[in-house]
C-alpha cells in the first residue's frame, strides 16, 4: 500500500506544478500526494509489449504513453491525479503538455500492492471520465485480460491465454498471449 508522502491538504494545481520537477513520481488523491512504488520487471515488459501493439495499430490524431503521463479527474466534488501503466487519447489536448484529461481507453497492469486501488479507487474515477470508453485491467501473474466498457455501462469481460480481444476505443484486435510473449514463463505460459 502506497504511503502518503504529505498529510497536509495540497491544492491540485500546486501538486502539478511540483510534479514537473522530481526524481520520485506520485499520484494526487483529493488533496494527498502518495509515492508511487516502482514496478517489477515482469509489469515493465507486460505494459511495455501493450502499449506497442497499441502503438503501432494507432489511428493518425491518437497517441498512447506508458507510465509517465498523467491523467486528472474530477468526480464527486473531488479531484484525482494518477499515472496509468498506460494511456491512450485522440484528439486536441488541454492547454497544459504533461497532463491528459480526455483518454479513450486507460490499461492497468496489476500487482500485489496496487490491485485494491486499480479495481476500486481508480476504476470508479477513471469510469467518471466521460471520453474514457474502455477500461483494461492486466494481471502480471497469469495471463488474464480484464476489460470494462462504457457501451455495455461498465460490465466486465475477461480474456485468457488463447482469446482475442477488441479494443473498440483503438480498432485493435489483441491476442492475450501477444501481450505476455516475452515473459511467458513468468505467468506460466511455458512450463518445464
Amino acid at each position: 500500500m502506497a504511503q502518503a508522502l504529505k498529510y497536509d491538504f495540497t491544492p491540485l494545481e500546486d501538486y502539478l506544478a511540483g510534479e514537473r520537477d522530481v526524481d520520485i513520481r506520485s499520484e494526487y488523491v483529493d488533496g494527498l500526494i502518495y509515492a508511487m512504488a516502482g514496478a517489477s520487471e515482469t509489469h515493465n515488459t507486460i505494459a511495455m509489449s501493450f502499449a506497442s501493439a497499441i502503438d503501432n495499430g494507432l489511428k493518425d490524431g491518437c497517441r498512447v504513453w506508458q507510465s509517465d503521463m498523467k491523467v486528472v479527474i474530477q468526480h464527486n466534488g473531488q479531484r484525482f491525479s494518477y499515472y496509468p501503466d498506460i494511456m491512450a487519447a485522440c484528439g486536441e489536448n488541454t492547454d497544459d503538455p504533461y497532463v491528459r484529461t480526455n483518454p479513450v481507453l486507460i490499461v492497468e497492469v496489476l500487482s500485489d500492492s496496487t490491485e485494491r486501488t486499480d479495481l476500486k479507487e481508480k476504476f470508479d474515477n477513471y469510469i467518471s471520465i466521460p471520453s474514457l470508453l474502455e477500461y483494461v485491467v492486466v494481471s502480471q501473474d497469469v495471463p488474464l485480460v480484464r476489460l470494462w466498457r462504457r457501451r455495455t455501462s461498465w460490465e466486465r469481460e475477461a480474456y485468457r491465454a488463447g482469446e482475442v480481444f477488441r479494443l473498440e476505443s483503438v480498432a485493435l484486435d489483441v491476442p492475450v498471449e501477444h501481450i505476455y510473449r516475452r515473459v511467458r514463463k513468468e505467468v506460466g505460459l511455458d512450463v518445464g
